[in-house]
């Protein structure tokens, strides 16, 4: 079992709504401007002078900030706007901004891995963790890490610890740089850098009080959907344990398949007794 050691990486973020920011309050005079330089976690002022914003301890020329439009999110580093994204073994990954003062989602190959129609990604992991009811004292698995959002609002919940797997590598190092993502340097979270399928059976029986899964897309990753896995989570769950498995809602379209039907029946057949949660698009099963 790898355990991943996550190191944040502190630099100024721009967002196309602290571009234009920055840019009209040069237009109009302004030496100084509050902007948020971290997503919409805190506000920085940050003074304008020369043609340059400076940006904590980093300055860059407004000029530059034109580039920044749409949903992208640059970084600045030594004076130069860089892309919060990676393409990597024919995959491209990107940070990308759903708002101006929120939580931000990770883009792998244009599949978003958050809802953010009608929610954003940080309620969106609110609700999968109010749905499993975590509460103090709980040790908690979360299957795949992501950004990292479950993992951190359950420990805010009180878990006493969270062990997360991600298999992805360059989400991790995604995630390093968002500053929502920070708090998975906690000694209570520990990543583990490896295949789920694979690192379940290294748990003892009965290890976890709770369980959050939340796999890629049946079609991405159709192991994590099988019912040897679920027995898997079954065994080390503890009695009177809850896991969350979110399903999403793929095929029901277009193809008129019911994935919350499939999974339901797979877990029961695991030992589960299964209960739906439709506005969540997951299901709540408890281990008895």
């Amino acid at each position: 079992m790898r355990r991943y050691s996550f190191k944040p990486k502190i630099c100024p973020l721009i967002t196309s709504w602290v571009a234009k920011r920055i840019i009209a309050a040069q237009k109009a005079g302004f030496k100084k401007i509050k902007v948020t330089l971290d997503l919409g976690l805190t506000s920085s002022l940050i003074k304008i002078t020369q043609g340059r914003a400076l940006l904590n301890n980093e300055s860059v020329d407004v000029n530059l900030l034109e580039k920044v439009v749409g949903d992208n999110i640059y970084l600045v580093l030594k004076g130069k706007l860089m892309k919060v994204s990676m393409f990597s073994n024919g995959k491209f990954y990107k940070l990308k901004a759903v708002g101006e003062k929120t939580a931000p989602t990770v883009e792998i190959s244009g599949i978003h891995m958050h809802r953010v129609r009608g929610v954003t990604p940080w309620m969106d992991s609110q609700m999968k963790v109010l749905a499993v009811r975590i509460s103090r004292g709980n040790k908690v698995l979360d299957v795949c890490t992501g950004l990292g959002y479950t993992a951190i609002i359950s420990l805010k919940r009180g878990a006493s610890e969270v062990i997360t797997i991600e298999k992805d590598e360059n989400v991790l190092k995604i995630a390093e740089l968002n500053p929502w993502s920070r708090l998975l340097a906690n000694e209570r979270i520990k990543i583990i850098h490896g295949d789920a399928n694979e690192v379940v059976r290294e748990f003892e029986e009965g290890s976890f009080d709770r369980i959050i899964h939340d796999p890629p897309r049946f079609s991405l990753a159709g192991e994590l959907y099988s019912l040897d896995f679920y027995k898997e989570l079954y065994r080390i769950l503890k009695p009177n344990g809850l896991l969350f498995h979110y399903t999403g809602t793929p095929g029901e379209k277009f193809r008129r398949r019911d994935i919350f039907k499939e999974v339901s029946s797979r877990l029961t057949k695991a030992g589960f007794i299964v209960i739906k949660k439709r506005k969540l698009r997951g299901l709540l099963a408890k281990k008895v």
